[in-house]
């Protein structure tokens, strides 16, 4: 399908990407994108200069970190299409049409998928380990599968840009835009792609550092989508732990060893998960209910012409 490549912005946040970004905008330059945005996030290297040669409109971020950078590039592109991807050189231009096709198709969102062709070296056993798990998580946690959320390569409708309310100011935005796309009830498009060998930058992600990072914003932000894994994770937590104490309580009582406020602590931490866990199922039916009435009214709102 040939869709119009001037209603397309090629966003792409870059720190430190001197030996990589001026050849990632020529590829784009070469297939006919003309509005191609690099927000930088004030690079101490040439990277600035080199975006600039290859015929890239550059701004430099205000923020700091990947997610203020892609929040700010956010209001200022008046393109109805954006194609997002890292300035690393990890991937193609020519995934590009793909990506952007389902969007004229009426998809919202595009995600490309690194996991499933990734070229041989991309990710460390470590790295691939620990995207398995989070995507695991994440499905559990709010109830679709994505299959790679923390895919950097990603293509949007303007108007699927402006349902998002993003607040996650590092590497946690790609997991923030995900949980938004669901909440908000976006069609996606989920598109295997090429994730390359990092060809002259080092990675600026600390697995451990920020792995808990995102797994906290996966559970974080299941408050609102999927109260009933949020509360009931706290409750079920809880309880156990109650009944942990009871188990060694009940076991020091049969030595005639008495621990009053250890018991107290027992019965207090059962009923507290229970409340908790119990909490978490109320929330569940307010929040199926509300989304039930946002589609009754979304069914009765006129249809706009074509």
């Amino acid at each position: 399908m040939k869709f119009n490549k001037d209603e397309v912005c090629i966003l792409i946040p870059t720190l430190n990407e001197a030996p990589t970004i001026g050849n990632v905008v020529k590829e784009f330059k070469a297939l006919g994108y003309t509005h191609i945005l690099v927000i930088d996030g004030k690079s101490t290297d040439n990277t600035v200069k080199f975006a600039r040669e290859a015929g890239a409109n550059v701004r430099t971020q205000s923020g700091k970190g990947k997610g203020n950078a892609i929040i700010e590039a956010f209001e200022v592109i008046e393109q109805p299409y954006i194609l997002m991807l890292d300035g690393d050189g990890t991937y193609s231009a020519k995934d590009a049409e793909k990506m952007l096709t389902p969007l004229f198709l009426g998809f919202d969102q595009v995600i490309g998928d690194r996991l499933m062709n990734a070229e041989e070296g991309s990710f460390s056993r470590l790295n691939l380990f620990g995207n398995h798990m989070l995507n695991i998580l994440f499905k559990i946690a709010h109830s679709r599968d994505l299959h790679d959320i923390l895919s950097g390569y990603r293509a949007f409708t303007k108007l699927a840009v402006s349902q998002m309310h993003l607040k996650e100011k590092g590497f946690e935005i790609e997991t923030e835009i995900s949980v938004e796309a669901v909440r908000n009830g976006q069609r996606i498009m989920i598109v295997p792609i090429k994730y390359l060998r990092r060809p002259g930058t080092a990675t600026k992600l600390s697995p451990f550092h920020d792995g808990f990072k995102i797994v906290s914003t996966i559970y974080r932000l299941a408050r609102v989508n999927n109260p009933m894994f949020y509360f009931g994770m706290m409750g079920v937590f809880t309880t156990i732990l109650g009944l942990l104490i009871g188990v060694y309580v009940v076991l020091e009582w049969f030595q005639n060893i008495e621990h009053i406020p250890l018991t107290i602590l027992t019965v207090l931490l059962i009923v507290v998960g229970i409340e908790i866990f119990m909490f978490g199922m109320i929330s569940d039916m307010l929040l199926v209910f509300h989304r039930e009435i946002i589609r009754e009214i979304q069914l009765l709102q006129p249809k706009q012409p074509k």
